[in-house]
């Protein structure tokens, strides 16, 4: 028998997008040809076992050779085999009907093709410049069959002579793709696509070091494990072969994982895999995209994002199932049902299987909150049923290292926290060092703060003060506000009563807020303003605060898109002087004798000028703009300018006693060493001053 003809499409143009998408990932002609060896000799072991195929099984190992001399890549299998007619079946007529409009609405978009349309066998003719097949059919006198074609439509096939049964695919290595040749090359993508096959898969012999050299052992290499621990029933693993696997998938990742979750589903699909939490640090970016996705044990894709939620990229492991196509397009997989259902489903699985671990082991739960926080508050925030799933296991740690759900944590602080308005407030710190004083006024107080130290705790406590108010219950419609410890005095932040006010002339706030106001830093990057509160005898003279929802706004939008307005604005810091303390009030005397004799003349001279603005203001009061003359413009543009000049002049005076005050820099100091504001030279002029001042 000897046969020529053309391979049924009706098109020439079927190669050049074959070709085409391999350009884009042509490594995975390996992937597709070892799958149907695979495929041939698992289907000749169901047939063994059914009495269809008779005889012995003998070997079934599929291989893998390279001939570098004759620049060819063979894959060679013992499975069922296939007869001429097989051949012309499987191979010459492509399995799909109308081939002119296939390739017309595809040959744009070729990555839907291959594995979608049965077409792995032809991704060999991307690096291939002929590609041969000889083929020997399990069934009983059956002829062998040597089919070859060069990557045209036009093919021979005849009979051959072939001693074993199963199919050996030539690849004649085109010039261009001779790394295809280099064993190092061959065996990587081994290991990435085919490490978990069912059947075995050779490639070489096994080498050891001998004689300070590497040599052949004789043995074959065997490059996958054919029973994988997700193929595996729960009740036959223990918790090492658990632990084994994971090093298996990960052979450089020296953490152990924290726990597991071993997926088995037969309906509505099938899906099988095992899922590990790791220990997540604080980089997302990094952990992402470790979760591995096969297609009956064969490889499809690392690159999950898209595929299954963001969040649950972060975690580890294997996900197996024959419902997901074997394509390498993660926009096909993300338009596939069956992956949308599978990541439905994987979804639920994690929420319950932390839900079940919090329930029946709360303690080891907390002993491993801090390495898994990342990853649930990325779940809460992307997605709304797993947030509804998870507050209920997600904790809050506070500053004794004691656990909380959060309905748990707002009655541990309700009765002490609530404020005058009915608000309840939640403290929390960033950093327990750097906010040490505030936090011991706090605890002071009766108040608990919590550390929300992490990469996303801002983003989480915006949720939870959203997600915690509005369903129509008086207990749910009690505000809940987070508020660092740190922005402001614990009397501010907690209100029980209402402000005291500030009880000084004009002219006494003038002289505060002046000789603050020119002491304190200036830059492009922040902000300093200066507020006078009679806050209580017993808080700090002088303190920095920091509005909670633009600092809030600021580290949101490191990690959220479209909040980059806020990242560009300034710091802004309010220094508050507490005029109900006592070192104030002696500053505030010190200042006003200081000053008095240049000073008065210029508070008198400013009282005058007030006097006639007011005076000014009576007798145009009723008159429209349109009304007035140019002099009375004129008069109003004169006097305000004179006032503005009048309160230059007030602030240098009290500026220049400023400047050469131990005291103010001293207060205004602490205030920012306190906040984390005071460093470099500053912080060195501070400590020298302190030593003198001693």
């Amino acid at each position: 028998m000897s046969k020529k003809g053309n391979i049924g499409v009706t098109s020439d143009n079927i190669f050049p997008v074959i070709k085409k998408f391999l350009y884009s990932d042509h490594e995975i002609f390996l992937r597709e040809l070892i799958s149907n060896a695979v495929d041939a000799t698992q289907k000749l072991k169901t047939l063994a076992s059914v009495g269809e195929a008779k005889g012995e099984l003998g070997d079934t190992r599929v291989r893998v050779l390279i001939d570098k001399q004759k620049k060819t890549l063979t894959v060679q299998d013992h499975g069922i085999g296939m007869t001429a007619e097989e051949v012309d079946k499987y191979i010459n007529q492509i399995a799909f009907s109308g081939a002119e409009e296939f390739v017309n609405k595809y040959k744009d978009n070729a990555q839907a093709i291959i594995g979608h349309f049965g077409l792995g066998f032809y991704s060999a003719f991307m690096v291939a410049d002929k590609v041969e097949i000889f083929s020997l059919s399990y069934q009983d006198d059956a002829k062998a069959v040597h089919w070859s074609c060069d990557g045209s439509p036009e093919y021979t096939m005849e009979e051959t002579i072939k001693a074993e049964r199963g199919t050996d695919i030539v690849l004649h290595i085109n010039e261009e793709y001779t790394q295809y040749l280099e064993d190092s090359t061959v065996e990587g993508l081994l290991t990435k696509y085919c490490k978990f096959l069912p059947v075995e898969i050779a490639f070489g012999m096994k080498k050891e070091w001998k004689d300070g050299k590497q040599v052949e052992t004789g043995e074959e290499n065997i490059i996958n494990d054919i029973n994988p621990a997700w193929t595996r029933k729960p009740a036959d693993l223990t918790e090492e072969d658990y632990k084994k696997f994971y090093h298996q998938l990960y052979p450089h990742q020296m953490d152990e994982p924290l726990f597991h979750i071993h997926l088995n589903v037969d309906y509505p699909f099938n899906l099988t895999g095992i899922l590990y939490f790791p220990r997540i640090k604080n980089n997302i970016d990094i952990q992402r995209n470790k979760i591995q996705l096969y297609c009956n044990q064969v490889f499809v894709t690392d690159e999950v994002e898209n595929i299954v939620p963001q969040y649950l990229t972060l975690l580890h492991g294997v996900i197996d199932s024959p419902d997901i196509p074997l394509n390498v397009s993660r926009s096909y997989l993300q338009s596939d049902n069956n992956v949308k259902k599978i990541s439905s489903h994987i979804t639920k699985k994690v929420a319950d299987k932390l839900a079940e671990i919090f329930k029946n082991d709360r303690e080891d739960f907390e002993k491993k909150w801090d390495d898994i926080k990342l990853f649930i508050q990325y779940g809460m925030l992307s997605d709304e049923k797993f947030y509804d799933r998870a507050v209920g296991f997600a904790l809050l740690k506070n500053l004794d290292s004691k656990y909380f759900t959060f309905e748990e944590y707002k009655e541990h602080v309700k009765e002490a926290q609530t404020d005058k308005n009915g608000d309840l407030i939640i403290l929390y710190a960033q950093d327990a060092d750097a906010s040490y004083a505030y936090i011991q006024r706090a605890k002071e107080k009766g108040y608990d703060v919590l550390l929300m130290d992490g990469e996303l705790d801002v983003h989480a406590m915006s949720q939870f003060e959203q997600k915690s108010y509005g369903d129509g219950s008086d207990d749910k419609k009690q505000m809940i506000r987070f508020v660092r410890v740190d922005s402001d005095v614990i009397e501010n932040i907690i209100q029980k009563e209402d402000k005291a006010k500030v009880e000084l002339t004009e002219n006494e706030e003038n002289a505060l807020r002046y000789s603050f106001e020119t002491l304190l830093p200036k830059t492009d990057k922040t902000r300093y303003d200066v507020s006078l509160e009679a806050v209580s005898a017993d808080a700090l003279p002088v303190f920095l605060t920091q509005n909670e929802f633009m600092r809030r706004m600021k580290e949101m939008s490191v990690h959220q898109q479209g909040m980059s307005f806020y990242g560009n604005m300034p710091d802004q810091y309010n220094l508050v002087i507490n005029t109900a303390n006592d070192k104030v009030k002696a500053l505030l005397e010190e200042i006003t004798t200081a000053c008095s004799e240049q000073v008065n003349p210029i508070v008198e001279q400013l009282a005058a000028k007030q006097a006639e603005e007011k005076a000014l203001q009576e007798a145009q009061k009723g008159k429209k703009e349109a009304d007035l003359t140019q002099e009375e413009k004129d008069a109003v543009t004169n006097i305000t300018k004179e006032l503005a000049a009048l309160k230059q002049q007030l602030k240098e005076q009290y500026g220049a006693y400023a400047a050469s005050s131990d005291k103010l820099h001293q207060l205004i100091d602490i205030a920012m060493l306190a906040a984390g504001q005071l460093k470099g030279e500053a912080l060195a002029k501070f400590v020298n001053r302190s030593v003198e001042l001693l």
